[in-house]
């Protein structure tokens, strides 16, 4: 991995200066660890939450949203939940599978959605039903305890269940990533909003996690709060993510992450350290130049046993210095921005006293997917399957229960919103092929051009910023698109990612092709991300109606195509060329 963004190394005074707290930063401090007002609010008969119980609603892992294609004025809102699973590394064991299937049918609206920090997203849950559907995630052994909110997130890691090549230690990791980074004290307020109380589902920490946790009692890493030594009382600033991966496999988007690591192992497998990158995120606001997508700035090299006390300390520093007066300025990568990884790296001494070297040499990055068929380990196979756009629903759900029930697989999602059946026994094959051929998928390896890695996040008609579509039209955008690549007769697959606004949950500004919503059937055009995904995409034009894509396109894939498409990705053809000429290429604005 590389990072493309330049830091300003200015120094700055190491402690933000004191100032009165934000209505959200007091709603959370007042929250009683993310209890209240939401527990006086689940058992009225009103269909909706107020704000302040939505904003705490969020950290148990929901979002209130509303039916647009429903709306009529002066009639109430068609008001409904989403809710969103914390899977570590996209694990999902068979009976957490096969319960929030059979939530989604009888409580939702009969649809799963993979995302793309591998979890699911379960949508249309009524109000009255919630505590119901949360509590049966819990009781089978799920979470959505921080899937939102300002706290850390699900944690990635490469899907594939491999037992070679460090991949069983970095699934590891970030499950201890994942325990380590929960919340204490919002834990026991979680399980009392969802499952009476019930403790035994209480995540117990133990080996390095729980030596990691008992350094957040004490130093700087504490926060004062002895309930919530790490986080404190009013948790983060911003939304926090960390992915984990292997040298080499860039499927978890590693630099849009704000810590991304990259574990090496010895040839026995044994954890020897890792690669450290911070201050990655996509969010941006439209004509708001302050915002912006960044990759992340390398951090160096720390050995294998001081990986947990790190990343905690990371996030202590961001506790302690991330922007709590504007939520657009909120998150580390403009901490690293303004401040510089310099200021970043001296500053993190005071919570972390440990070496930090300079980074190991790693191989080019390769957007792994894992799909078709592939060994496990001996006498076991997984297989990957496209899902474009994440959605399962109709015969693709019901068939996939099906398998899923009948040879008790476990499931795992991918950031690229694929999904694998893993733990199929040789002798099963046969009959999982089957399975699979019945439900039209007879060639998983070979998803069509452009819809092997193409993302687009969900937008209308729930998502509540959304300007325009994303999810609903990716397919006819995907078909277009390799239509007019196949009458220009090019071959190379590019990375085309959608998003109906500028929050950039598909990462579209890694893309070769990036579309971002900016008004009704109108998007921002990015250009130039690396197929890799190492090297940001740029903006070119503001609008572009999807009417006009394919003779918006159409001069610079000619172009591309007459120079060597066959030698080059697109993504690195428009890096080279640059923006005066990719310009001369695209109509005027």
């Amino acid at each position: 991995m590389s990072s493309t963004t330049v830091a300003d190394s200015t120094s700055l005074p190491s402690a933000p200066p004191a100032s009165a707290p934000t209505r959200q930063e007091a709603l959370k401090a007042g929250s009683g660890h993310l209890h209240d007002p939401l527990a006086a609010e689940l058992d009225n008969d009103l269909p909706s939450f107020s704000e302040p119980a939505v904003q705490i609603l969020k950290f148990h892992g929901s979002y209130q949203q509303d039916d647009r294609d429903k709306r009529r004025k002066g009639a109430e809102k068609d008001w409904q939940m989403m809710l969103r699973l914390r899977n570590p590394g996209g694990r999902v064991p068979a009976p957490l599978y096969l319960a929030i299937d059979a939530l989604a049918d009888r409580l939702g609206n009969g649809t799963l959605r993979i995302t793309t920090r591998q979890a699911f997203q379960m949508h249309g849950v009524a109000k009255a039903d919630l505590k119901e559907v949360i509590g049966g995630i819990v009781r089978a052994l799920g979470s959505t305890l921080a899937a939102c909110g300002d706290i850390n997130r699900n944690v990635m890691a490469p899907a594939a269940p491999f037992e070679r090549d460090g991949y069983p230690e970095a699934r590891l990791l970030a499950d201890r990533i994942a325990d380590l980074l929960t919340p204490q004290a919002a834990e026991g307020s979680y399980l009392d909003l969802w499952v009476d109380g019930d403790l035994s589902y209480r995540i117990k920490p133990r080996g390095p996690v729980k030596k990691a946790r008992e350094l957040q009692e004490n130093g700087a890493v504490f926060s004062g709060d002895a309930a919530e030594p790490l986080y404190g009382g009013t948790y983060l600033p911003r939304k926090f993510k960390v992915a984990v991966t292997v040298p080499g496999d860039n499927s978890v988007d590693l630099l849009t992450q704000d810590i991304g690591l990259v574990l090496f192992t010895d040839p026995s497998g044994r954890p020897q350290g890792c690669n450290v990158y911070v201050g990655g995120g996509m969010g941006r606001t439209h004509n708001k130049e302050e915002t912006f997508a960044r990759t992340a700035d390398p951090l160096g090299y720390v050995a294998a046993g001081q990986v947990l006390e790190l990343v905690q300390a990371i996030v202590a520093l961001q506790r302690d210095h991330g922007d709590r007066q504007q939520r657009r300025h909120a998150r580390m990568k403009y901490l690293l921005h303004d401040r510089g990884v310099d200021w970043f790296r001296a500053e993190l001494a005071r919570y972390f006293p440990h070496p930090i070297k300079g980074l190991r040499r790693e191989p080019p990055s390769v957007l792994t997917d894992y799909l078709g068929w592939h060994r496990q380990s001996p006498g076991l196979w997984f297989v990957g399957l496209p899902v474009l756009c994440g959605r399962l629903r109709g015969d693709l759900k019901q068939g996939l229960r099906r398998l899923v029930e009948t040879y008790q697989l476990e499931v795992r999602l991918t950031p690229n919103q694929d999904l694998l059946l893993c733990n199929i026994g040789t002798a099963q094959r046969a009959s999982v092929r089957e399975g699979l051929a019945a439900l039209g998928i007879t060639s998983p390896e070979a998803p069509s051009l452009l819809a092997r890695h193409g993302l687009a996040c969900p937008a209308l008609p729930l998502c509540g910023l959304a300007i325009t579509e994303a999810e609903r039209i990716f397919p006819t955008v995907v078909e277009r698109l390799e239509a007019l690549l196949e009458r220009l007769e090019i071959t190379r697959p590019i990375l085309v990612r959608m998003t109906g606004c500028p929050n950039g949950c598909a990462r579209p500004y890694m893309a070769e092709i990036g579309l971002v919503g900016s008004g009704v059937d109108t998007y921002q055009l990015w250009l130039g991300g690396s197929h890799g995904l190492t090297r940001l995409a740029r903006p070119y034009l503001e609008k572009v109606a999807l009417a006009d894509l394919e003779t918006t396109l159409e001069p610079l894939l000619t172009a591309w195509r007459d120079t060597g498409a066959k030698r080059s990705r697109f993504g690195d053809f428009i890096e080279a060329i640059g923006p005066d000429q990719v310009s001369q290429l695209l109509p005027s604005p």
